[in-house]
């Protein structure tokens, strides 16, 4: 069998808090706290959760934006978080990623050609400035914007189409793994359709792999294979897109599909209603973090923490229910 292109194991981001005079150590957000999945080489997870899961903590540690408080995250074969210096840098053109404000994540004093030039330059691809322009135009047209556009600014231009930039700088490299972080949920609704067929044109087109994190599960519906859903700081469900959809395990997915629109709103199911705020993750609640808000929770949900287990042909499930 042929390994995945990317496989995460047991990654964890703890962030510190400090408090007093002498900013000591006094306690620890866990951020991530154990997430585990893999992604065969042209398939799209959706990773969902609500505000303040550790959704996008895990997109930006697994690319080594954020640093890792101890996993693994094995991407054709090799352990990320052991690369260093010049095996790192040849290895990040590789996996890119798509941020979510197009807004923010552009610099709106560089022209549209060296924004999407500049990952280039940096890796030293291109045996010359003409040749580094030729696959700029390229990249642009391959994102839908006429290269009339290379002289521009970035606060010139829409949302829509300044994330369209922000895909091809992210494309322009021609990476293997794309993580999109949001990426539609900071625009007007009449673009996100346009910006989701793009991306699932473009995987088909350049034999992407996406880690598609987002919080709208209708977009995620859409556009991946397999869906991941997170709650604070861990995995709790995972199975191929149509299983989960028709047939969620845990409770927490029960609640979310739950409270989705449907586009025919007298098929649509009782509404669970989750008791509660999300708990915060300075300090979890013990045993199954979700069991203080869960309508269908035991004793020993409070005591232990549940294994995430296939409970059917490939769908996986953190919960007492099924043990």
């Amino acid at each position: 069998m042929s390994i995945p292109l990317l496989e995460v194991r047991d990654l964890k981001k703890h962030f510190p808090v400090r408090t007093g005079l002498l900013q000591r150590v006094t306690a620890h957000v866990k951020a991530v706290d154990g997430v585990s999945f893999s992604l065969d080489q042209g398939e799209t997870l959706g990773l969902v959760g609500e505000s303040g899961c550790g959704k996008s903590t895990t997109g930006r540690a697994i690319l080594r934006l954020l640093p890792v408080t101890s996993g693994e995250v094995m991407f054709q074969g090799k352990n990320l978080l052991a690369m260093h210096g010049e095996e790192l840098r040849r290895a990040r053109q590789q996996f890119q990623m798509v941020f979510q404000d197009p807004f923010a994540s552009l610099d709106p004093r560089m022209t549209v050609s060296r924004i999407v030039g500049e990952p280039l330059e940096a890796h030293g691809l291109g045996s010359s400035k003409a040749e580094r322009d030729d696959r700029v135009v390229h990249i642009l047209e391959e994102v839908g914007l006429d290269p009339s556009v290379l002289n521009r600014y970035a606060f010139e231009f829409s949302g829509g189409q300044r994330q369209r930039i922000g895909i091809a700088r992210a494309l322009v490299l021609n990476p293997s793994l794309v993580v999109a972080d949001e990426p539609v949920s900071a625009l007007d609704v009449s673009i996100q359709a346009q910006v989701i067929n793009l991306l699932a044109e473009l995987r088909e087109k350049l034999s992407l792999t996406y880690l598609f994190i987002a919080h709208d599960l209708s977009v995620v519906k859409h556009i991946s294979d397999r869906v991941a859903v997170m709650y604070l700081g861990r995995i709790v469900e995972t199975a191929r897109t149509e299983e989960l959809f028709s047939d969620p395990m845990h409770p927490y997915t029960q609640a979310l599909l739950s409270a989705a629109p449907v586009p025919e709103p007298g098929k649509k199911g009782e509404r669970i209603i989750l008791g509660g705020d999300v708990p915060s993750p300075l300090n979890p609640p013990s045993g199954c973090t979700f069991h203080p808000r869960c309508f269908r929770a035991m004793d020993r949900c409070s005591r232990e923490i549940p294994e995430l287990m296939e409970r059917k042909n490939g769908h996986f499930t953190a919960c007492h229910l099924y043990d």
